[in-house]
């Protein structure tokens, strides 16, 4: 069974599977570059409270599963490492800075999708079954 994670206020099991690819599906991560990418994901998810459960890194995509705080939405997290990393590793492979001169190494959009332990069957049956004297279809109000 998966742990749950703890912050002041709360309890969670938040993943997400995310996806995203450089600009023009060019294949620049490779070698020293994809080194250096890996670590810099490392820190960067360290940073912000983000536990990395698997990560891969293709020569023009990134895959990551990672577990997020309650207090990130995966759009925030998805800006704050794109942008980072791209920054990061333009400045310290000068290759990187002179192909991407407009400093966009990803391209503009990414893949997210939660994944978890239950399916939504599951959840509508547990909801559905909670103890409740009123029926109603659309809200279902405890006593």
């Amino acid at each position: 069974m998966d742990s749950y994670q703890e912050s002041g206020h709360a309890v969670y099991a938040i993943k997400y599977h995310v996806i995203w690819v450089t600009k023009y599906r060019d294949q620049v991560l490779q070698g020293s570059i994809a080194i250096r990418l890996r670590e810099l994901i490392r820190q960067g998810c360290e940073a912000r409270g983000v536990t990395i459960l698997q990560r891969s890194v293709g020569k023009e995509f990134i895959h990551l599963l990672i577990s997020s705080p309650p207090s990130l939405v995966p759009s925030k997290i998805m800006q704050y490492l794109k942008g980072c990393l791209s920054r990061l590793l333009q400045d310290e492979f000068s290759e990187l800075k002179k192909r991407y001169w407009d400093q966009h190494l990803w391209s503009r959009g990414y893949f997210c999708a939660t994944i978890g332990n239950v399916t939504e069957e599951i959840i509508r049956n547990y909801i559905a079954n909670q103890s409740n004297k009123i029926k109603d279809d659309k809200f279902k109000i405890d006593d």
